[in-house]
């Protein structure tokens, strides 16, 4: 069975055989859920025919098994380096895992193209020694969101950034499911909490997170926007997760933990049993966050606070996904992690610098979203009055306290049409610049550029 791609994953094909030869590393994003391992699959396959070595790097189990069902599906020829699978060194295209490979590559052919998979994450430090045994192959970064969990870009790895589709677009065109996202009117307490390697410490966030009166009650809320629907909850930590999935089952809602400690025979038939549906609601802790690929799950549930945008959209990128039946998915944000980093589809203007000059965040660097105390009409932090029911918004102070309260949807089309009028009121370089600042945009410059070079592109197709 030969690949077939999609017209925008043949545009990211052309563009990276015009740049590998002279950049020789290219960095490939693309939303979760635009089909980056069928993409994979097609230019390893390529390459193979060329008698190229190939290997394809991945960091989870689950991620292995996902590339080998992807790559036998479509007739890919391939070995595997992983535990439990026997090697076959002979084989031009190789699945690995990344720490597999790092104690394993003496016994493999040298590689011509490495292509990696969950890129960002590459600076760890069995990436960086793969990367710097062959630093003289090609190779292809994978993500979604290119900057390391503190923000800082992957220029050293990478020389050139290759851009996939807009999560808008992906959305309009049916690649991924439109949503619905509910907020509270405010969250989880986050002030006075340290910060480690651009997040929050995660042993300060389970002090705050793990209590059952969090935000309105995530089961509560379940019940009311997603009930029966198959969730993934994302927690802080092991102890939280298994508090959750214990007060999901006193609610007769049939639930099951894991985590990457959990045994693998365990693990794998809770998620076919997820798969199934006989497990409606599935907490984790740092498992399911990347290249879990389940189009069945209908609704995610946030309650782990992060001040890491590339968390944040990976993790609501798992319900992304469509699935014949599903009208659209649900998000239910109990962190407040949408007034931290915007809207899922928000356009962000990634680049190889990533936020290199982004100011450290704090409590008081304000929500990139507002939600109307009236109506709960959510609308740019910068907005004075509601552009639903008119209301004046009060100066508060932006300590965030947590409260009892119910999550509110947020009306995306009505935010959509203020940010265009507000951008098309925005003339200039330099009003541009000054809107990117005002939304919290981490490279307010790309941004920008990207929006003239756009305009300049209409106005020559005239």
């Amino acid at each position: 069975m030969s690949v077939q791609l999609r017209e925008y994953q043949n545009d990211i094909v052309a563009e990276t055989r015009s740049k590998i030869s002279s950049c020789r590393s290219v960095l490939i994003q693309s939303p979760t859920g635009s089909g980056k391992t069928l993409l994979t699959a097609f230019m390893l396959g390529n390459a193979a025919k060329k008698n190229n070595v190939c290997w394809f790097l991945v960091h989870r189990r689950e991620l292995i098994k996902q590339s080998v069902e992807t790559f036998n599906a479509v007739g890919i020829d391939h070995g595997v380096v992983a535990p439990n699978f026997l090697m076959q060194p002979e084989k031009r295209v190789q699945i690995a895992s990344v720490q597999t490979v790092a104690r394993r590559h003496a016994r493999l052919p040298r590689p011509n193209l490495i292509v990696w998979d969950e890129a960002h994450h590459v600076a760890a430090k069995s990436w960086s020694v793969i990367h710097d045994l062959f630093s003289a192959s090609y190779h292809i970064g994978l993500t979604a969101t290119p900057e390391r969990l503190d923000g800082t870009g992957l220029g050293k790895w990478f020389n050139h950034l290759v851009h996939g589709p807009a999560v808008t677009w992906l959305i309009e065109n049916g690649f991924l499911s439109p949503y619905k996202l509910y907020a509270p009117p405010s969250g989880i307490v986050t002030k006075g909490l340290h910060t480690r390697m651009g997040d929050f410490v995660k042993s300060e966030l389970v002090s705050a997170v793990d209590k059952p009166t969090i935000t309105g009650d995530a089961i509560k809320h379940y019940m009311t926007h997603a009930a029966g629907r198959r969730a993934v909850v994302f927690c802080v930590s092991i102890e939280h997760s298994k508090h959750v999935v214990e007060q999901f089952r006193s609610a007769g809602i049939v639930a099951a933990h894991v985590d990457g400690e959990t045994p693998t025979d365990e693990r794998d038939d809770a998620i076919r049993r997820f798969r199934n549906g006989d497990i409606r609601v599935l907490p984790n802790v740092e498992l399911f966050g990347e290249g879990f690929d389940l189009p069945a799950i209908e609704c995610a549930i946030l309650l782990r606070p992060t001040q890491s945008l590339g968390l944040y959209l990976q993790q609501v990128g798992r319900a992304l996904r469509p699935f014949p039946g599903k009208q659209f998915a649900i998000i239910l944000d109990h962190a407040g992690n949408c007034q931290r980093h915007g809207l899922p589809d928000d356009v962000r203007a990634w680049s190889l610098s990533g936020s290199e000059n982004r100011k450290k965040r704090d409590e008081d660097a304000g929500p990139p979203v507002r939600i109307c105390k009236k109506c709960f009409a959510a609308q740019p932090a910068g907005a004075l009055i509601c552009k639903v029911c008119g209301t004046q918004f009060e100066i508060q102070s932006r300590e965030v306290d947590q409260v009892e309260g119910e999550l509110q949807e947020v009306d995306l089309e009505a935010m959509r049409i203020q940010r265009k009028i507000q951008q098309g009121k925005a003339k200039t370089y330099d009003e541009l610049i000054a809107l990117a600042k005002e939304r919290k945009y981490k490279n307010p410059h790309a941004w920008v550029n990207h929006i003239m070079r756009a305009r300049a592109a209409k106005a020559a197709a005239k």
